[in-house]
């Protein structure tokens, strides 16, 4: 059946799932956005991790239908978004659509990602713009290099002049926004909460992949995001401290041992430029929270 045309009754039930963490207006936005989505059968929740304003009141205000788990602490994005699934699957989703907070969606995104899920397909992901350059990807999603375990191939910085495939194979696809069955969670896992930012949506394609799964872009479905707002914004303090935490993490706990010399002598470079990077642009405590991230990672049990 056609998704984007088809009833109510007849497409299965997505449940929308997001994080707010102090940012009532992106998320109110964001709600917006999903309340304008062309498919049918779709519900929005949202977990509020443990905002200390006036979050709760506002979303609820706004959008009184949608169903508002409110979270007494903030825990982390896996952590979050795990509380979400439970309940959406608790409550009959056939697929969950995650995505960030800070993100605005076509109307007919959703529906176009529906479209594509097909048995052995684990997440489908949209072309991703930078909110403020409307035709510049942020990202489509990427391959890892087995030696490496990096991604590569996002595409970032790109313009699109439609020179993509409707679909395109991935090993990796962002957590800012993924459909996902049901059946993902049932039989790989929810997201690993060692990972309180960044990495988790690394990890479970990682996990995905090696259970037989396939990973998909869907370059007709479309979707703007505000980069790095639930962090402080790129290169803050708390950006560079959970990006590096997690990486270690990351690399600990998929890394096999051939993988090792190759991987630490690939991530000794990194940390090298991005220390070099941080200290010519003046920016001295995200240098050392960088720095105190990776320590930490070391430091945390795989």
């Amino acid at each position: 059946m056609d998704h984007v045309t088809g009833s109510a009754t007849a497409a299965p039930l997505i449940i929308a799932i997001t994080l707010n963490w102090n940012r009532p207006d992106d998320t109110i936005a964001c709600l917006d956005s999903l309340a304008q989505q062309s498919y049918p059968n779709l519900r929005s929740l949202v977990v509020d991790n443990g905002s200390s304003d006036d979050s709760v009141a506002r979303i609820r205000a706004a959008h009184p239908d949608v169903l508002l788990l409110a979270h007494g602490e903030n825990s982390g994005f896996a952590h979050g978004m795990n509380l979400g699934i439970r309940v959406a699957l608790a409550q009959g989703a056939a697929a969950l659509f995650l995505l960030n907070n800070d993100t605005l969606l076509a109307p007919d995104a959703v529906a176009r990602l529906a479209q594509h899920l097909v048995p052995g397909v684990a997440l489908l992901a949209p072309i991703i713009y930078y909110a403020d350059a409307p035709q510049r990807v942020w990202s489509l999603g990427g391959t890892l290099n087995r030696w490496l375990l990096e991604t590569r191939g996002n595409r970032r910085g790109e313009e699109d002049q439609g020179q993509w495939p409707e679909l395109l194979e991935l090993d990796f696809a962002p957590a800012c926004a993924l459909l996902a069955p049901a059946a993902i969670f049932q039989t790989v896992g929810l997201f690993d909460e060692r990972f309180f930012m960044y990495y988790e949506d690394l990890d479970l394609c990682l996990r995905a992949r090696r259970a037989g799964w396939r990973i998909r872009a869907v370059t007709t479905a479309k979707m703007w995001h505000k980069v790095s707002l639930s962090s402080g914004g790129s290169d803050s303090p708390n950006e560079r401290y959970w990006m590096a935490r997690s990486s270690v993490l990351y690399f600990r706990k998929h890394a096999r041992p051939w993988q090792w010399p190759l991987i630490a002598f690939w991530r000794a470079g990194s940390a090298g430029r991005t220390s070099l990077r941080l200290a010519r642009r003046g920016r001295w405590a995200a240098l050392r929270a960088y720095w105190r991230g990776l320590w930490h990672g070391l430091r945390e049990r795989p």
